[in-house]
Parts: C-alpha cells; structure tokens; sequence
C-alpha cells in the first residue's frame, strides 16, 4: 500500500495546494519521489510485521495516473480493525484481501504481482480455491508452480468465478476450450476483475452478472421502489457469500453484527483521484475532482435513464431532476468544466476536452445484447434495433459516477472473440489467456442443441438466470477511481486506460485523433 499523508505534512501539502503555481512537470516528479519513499517504507514496515490500523480522511494512494483518494463519512477515515479486514474464513483471507484501499476498494494488478514478490506467493489472495488458474491440476509447492498457478492473477488481477449451469437453462454447454484444465461443463469458470466496494451507493445491482441482486441467490434486484433496502440487503447476503465462497468460511461469520458492521463500512466509503501526474489538484481552479463531492452528488434508481426518455415505458420512473420527469442529459460529468477555458497547452484544459468528448462525442452502437436485440431478449423495442446513436453517457448514465443508473446488463463484445481474429475481443484486444465456452440453446420439445450458439468467454447473467438471451451480458462498474486499479474491462483486457479507448474505437467505429485520444485518457485517468 502506498500512501502518504497530504493534509498532515505541510512540507508536502504545499506543493498540492489549489493555488500552487509548481510546475506540472516538477509536480510529478516529487510526486513519484514521495511517494516511491513512503511505498518503501510502508513495504519494509509489512515485512516487519507491522500493521497500519487506520488510514485518516486525506491520505493519497500512489497510481499510474497520480493519486486517488478513499473518503470515509464515518469515524473521519478507513479502520482496518473491523470485520471487512478480519479473517473469518479457513484461508487467511479477509474483504480487503482483493478490496484494498490503495487500489480503490479493488485490486490492481500491478500491485498483486508486488504482493506475490514480497511474500514468494504466499499472501492469502493466492489461494487456489479461486485464485489460482484452475483449481485441481496444479502445483503450488514451489515459487515457479504458484507463478504459473496465479498468472491471471498476477497478471491480469482475475479472480476464477465457478458457476454452475442452472438446471432449468434454456441452452446447453457444448464445450469449453479453457487453458487451465478447468473444462468441465457443469460448472462453468470465468475470470473477473473484484469490483470496487467503495462508491456504492450509487450501485444498481451488485457483481458483475448480478447474481447478488437476484432470485439466484435468494436477494432482490435493484428498483426505485425498494432502493436502498434491496441494496443494503443485497450486500448483506454479499458478505456472507463471499466469506464462505473467497475466504472458506463455514457460515457462522460473519455474524449478522459483523455483517451490517461491513455494510456500514463499504457504504460510507466514496473514492476518487485526487491528484493528477499532470493536471495537479483536481480541486483546482473551480473543478469539483476527488471523492468528497460524491457524498452529496444526487442519485436515485434510474436517474438521468439514457433509455427512459426514448422508451418512458422502460427503466422506470427515469429522470434527471426529479423521478418521473422522462428528462436525460449526455453531459454525464461535469467536475471540470471550469477548466474549459485554460489554454489549449495546459493538462488541465486536455481533461477538460476529454471530458467533452465522453459527453458528447456520436457513437453508433450496433450488436450490444440489451440495447439493438429484441425487446423479448432484453432490448429496447420488439423487433430490436439496428443501431442507435448515442455517446458513452448512453451505457454509463449515472451523473458524475458512470454506471449505468439502472439493472441493465449488457454484451458490448469484451469477452466475444472476433470474427476475423478468435485471439481478440471484438474491439480487437487481445484475450487469448481466457477460456471460450460454446452453448447452444436448446428446442424447448426434445432438449436438444440447436443451430442457435455462441462462443465467448465468460456466459455473464445467462449462468445467473439460464436464459441464452443473456450470455455474456454484464453490468457496468462505476468510473470513478479508474486509475487506481488496472487493468480495465470484467475480464482485464484492456491493460490501459488507452486500451479501453481503443476498444470502442475498433468495435464502434469510433474515429478519434491522436491528440483525441491523449484528452479522453486524460480524463478518464482523473476520475
């Protein structure tokens, strides 16, 4: 973890300040030393078996992109000594074990791999139950076994996610081509990055395929109607799941206290990037970046609906002002638009030009299950849509947050091979290091597999619900905090945030400059 604290150590605290007229290029620099001298000695004091109980309002998280913040309106910061860091389960594992507060509430890659140097592979998140490629097959008895046993993890910050196929699934496997030796059709393995459990409140349905918020797992989805009951309730059950499937509890903990002790934890935590390598303070010269605008940022279920307004019967009540007003803005965010009128040179102007071109810049999305498909399968009119024009704010509505405001899960391509390359998604990253899985929908008559199939690598919400209608369909996640914990996408294809631009380029025939790409990454890295 690396950390420093800004506002406690004026020596340091000066060079961030709003007004500093430091230069971007001499901030970076003290930034990067600063903070490579308290990540050595934080990693010194670990080795030590020294342990940092409490992390206060206004400490700095070292990443790529300069430095993110996690705010706590509770108890004026993170304490480490409650049930979320604890040990409940059989393998040494906790909640923070893949939701560390200097990755963002979720795990980076870069920094897992730290973690497997330090330790020789031995830190709980490498455990074969889920984190380790397969988990029969394999020898974890030397260093070389365990790097070859955790190279999703170290590499791509993937956890193996094994599902069963639901009984009553309107598709059968057909088969599975996984690398690792986990073939088997029955139980399905997927490989996921861990979500943030931080800025929940403004989640509309909690994991990835939202078994979380379903029938499936016995929890309740989302809605206006029942928000936030149906999300406190829903990340109760979560916690528990999670200790008896990641850290191999038996079920006695956490105990209904310890329980509603981590969800008063996760929903008082809000993370944002704070500092910026070269746009400085985010707070800045009228901008509203870092995480403690997000404590009064207005949300309900549903808000600002990218699909309300064009179909009011869908995705109710829908709003922007008030619930029910039918009303949609694609100015998604607007924490920097008091730098829009910097010159062109200045970084922060580039974030500013970044955040116009997430805002408003056309995109015309074809093929994504949940919006072009049949109103039967999950889209937005019966006979499905060929292509709709919209902006990114189409997919990420939520204002200033970026997920989508309301359950809707959706295949944008991540995890589907390209027709012309299987190696790459078809936004033509490559994924050659995930699994693919063949179904077919069955005939209701004889059970049998039809000619209807798909090849992808992870069956989303269909291993969730059955329905074939939903393979490979996921939620969005929240933007926020992007920085701190890559690589990007469910799957970790997208390595950069350039990557993930790249993506939507290659898959929705979006043209962007050079100097276009620079200003959205720009800004996508101060979220």
């Amino acid at each position: 973890m690396q950390t420093f604290p800004a506002r406690q150590s004026h020596s340091i605290s000066q060079f961030f300040a709003k007004g500093s007229t430091l230069k971007h290029q001499c901030k970076r620099s003290i930034i990067s030393a600063v903070l490579l001298a308290v990540a050595t000695l934080m990693a010194i004091g670990a080795l030590r078996g020294q342990q940092i109980t409490f992390i206060p309002n206004g400490v700095f998280f070292a990443n790529p992109g300069g430095a993110s913040e996690t705010y706590s309106t509770t108890g004026g910061g993170i304490d480490q000594i409650g049930p979320f860091f604890q040990s409940l389960g059989a393998n040494g594992r906790s909640c923070g074990s893949c939701h560390q507060p200097s990755d963002g509430m979720s795990v980076s890659a870069a920094h897992v791999d730290q973690r497997f140097s330090l330790t020789q592979g031995l830190d709980p998140i490498f455990r074969t139950v889920d984190g380790s490629n397969c988990n029969h097959g394999i020898d974890v008895s030397t260093l070389a076994g365990r790097s070859a046993a955790y190279s999703l993890l170290r590499t791509r910050g993937l956890i193996r996610i094994a599902i069963a196929v639901p009984a009553n699934a309107d598709y059968r496997v057909v088969s599975v081509n996984n690398p690792y030796g986990c073939n088997e059709s029955d139980v399905i393995s997927m490989y996921r990055r861990p979500l943030p459990s931080t800025n929940l409140r403004f989640l509309s349905t909690v994991m990835f395929d939202g078994r979380e918020s379903s029938a499936a797992t016995g929890t309740t989805k989302i809605l206006y109607s029942n928000y936030p009951t149906s999300l406190l309730n829903d990340l109760t059950h979560q916690s528990v799941d999670a200790t008896i499937n990641h850290a191999q509890g038996n079920g006695t903990r956490p105990t209904p206290a310890e329980q509603q002790q981590i969800v008063n934890f996760e929903m008082a935590l809000f993370t944002a990037q704070t500092i910026g390598n070269y746009a400085g303070r985010l707070d800045a010269r009228g901008a509203s970046g870092g995480p403690e605008a997000l404590v009064t940022q207005p949300f309900f279920l549903s808000i600002n609906s990218s699909v309300n307004f064009l179909v009011p019967t869908l995705e109710l009540p829908g709003g922007l002002v008030a619930p029910g007003d039918h009303k949609f803005t694609a100015a998604i965010f607007n924490p920097f638009d008091a730098w829009a009128s910097l010159p062109d040179t200045s970084p922060r102007a580039a974030v500013a030009r970044g955040q116009v071109i997430f805002n408003s810049r056309p995109i015309n999305i074809t093929g994504v299950a949940g919006i072009n498909d049949d109103l039967s399968a999950g889209g937005l009119v019966a006979g499905g849509i060929p292509s709709l024009t919209g902006t990114c704010g189409t997919c990420h509505d939520t204002p200033n947050v970026g997920n989508h405001s309301f359950p809707t899960p959706l295949d944008i391509g991540t995890g589907d091979p390209s027709p012309s390359n299987p190696s790459a998604n078809l936004g033509g990253l490559n994924m050659n290091y995930l699994p693919t899985i063949t179904v077919c929908k069955t005939d209701p008559a004889t059970g049998l597999p039809t000619s209807t199939c798909k090849t992808t690598t992870d069956l989303g919400q269909a291993l969730i619900d059955g329905r074939f209608d939903h393979v490979g369909k996921i939620k969005g996640p929240i933007l926020r905090g992007l920085s701190a914990r890559a690589p990007y996408f469910h799957n970790g294809s997208a390595q950069t945030l350039l990557d993930a631009v790249q993506f939507y380029e290659g898959r929705f025939g979006l043209v962007l400059t050079t100097q276009e790409e620079s200003d959205l990454v720009a800004f996508l890295s101060v979220l």
